[in-house]
């Protein structure tokens, strides 16, 4: 009885190895349609531009009293890439960044017997970014309007930043030097407009930042700052928003 019982546990044994065995040697297909959404030889090129601007006269927000000031910020961020090979796509960014603040006057309010004042605080800063970039395009189903890419960044760059308060003898400022290097992915949604023409808006899911900021104070006082950050989430205050070219 036991032998039998072993044969048969053998024949089950072989037939099943046999079964794996054929399955291992099938190609495995996925069945996925690939529609061209961008095709090769095309370029992509495109220019984003940001401008914002506010002017404060004695404005109240939260704890802040009699906020006297103006501030603006300025970018610019153009773009070049060229699709190697259908739906895959290479190419570059170079962004710059200004931006500047004056304080006037501010009452910081904490309490009823806590209060701060600051006077003429003044900030300007610019910053230059190049980005090596990397996209794959996917349509959704057999359009060619709408799809979807996924952008590989790898961002190199710097600045500068002054900061100055105070005023007469009083005076004193900081200015610092920084580098940054960036990785990070940035899925996003493609519209097309016309057969050239698309709006994209993506935001940024996975990357990692490192900054490197030194600064002196008062021509004396030297500083040194090293910041690291890996960011595994979306984040939805990195949405951007462009139309782009392709010709």
């Amino acid at each position: 009885m036991l032998t039998r019982i072993t044969t048969i546990i053998t024949v089950i044994f072989l037939a099943l190895t046999s079964s794996v065995t054929a399955l291992g040697q099938q190609e495995f297909k996925r069945k996925l349609e690939q529609v061209t959404f961008v095709p090769k030889g095309a370029y992509v090129t495109g220019i984003s531009v940001n401008y914002s601007q506010s002017d404060q006269n004695k404005y109240q927000f939260l704890i802040f009293e009699n906020l006297s000031g103006d501030t603006y910020e300025f970018k610019v961020s153009p773009t070049l890439m060229y699709c190697f090979k259908d739906n895959l796509t290479a190419g570059g960014r170079f962004s710059y960044a200004r931006q500047r603040t004056r304080l006037n006057s501010a009452d910081i309010v904490l309490g009823a017997d806590t209060e701060y004042n600051i006077d003429d605080l003044y900030s300007v800063s610019h910053n230059y970014i190049g980005s090596a970039l990397f996209r794959t395009y996917l349509s959704l189903g057999r359009s060619t309007r709408f799809g979807i890419f996924n952008e590989v960044q790898v961002q190199v760059g710097g600045g500068q930043s002054k900061l100055v308060s105070g005023s007469g003898n009083s005076i004193t400022g900081t200015y610092e030097r920084n580098f940054q290097f960036n990785v990070g992915l940035a899925p996003g949604l493609s519209v097309f407009l016309s057969n050239y023409s698309a709006i994209e808006v993506n935001v940024g899911v996975l990357g990692f930042n490192y900054n490197d900021t030194r600064s002196i104070s008062d021509q004396i006082y030297h500083a040194h700052r090293q910041t690291r950050k890996a960011n595994f989430k979306v984040n939805l205050f990195s949405i951007t928003f462009g139309v782009m070219f392709y010709i």
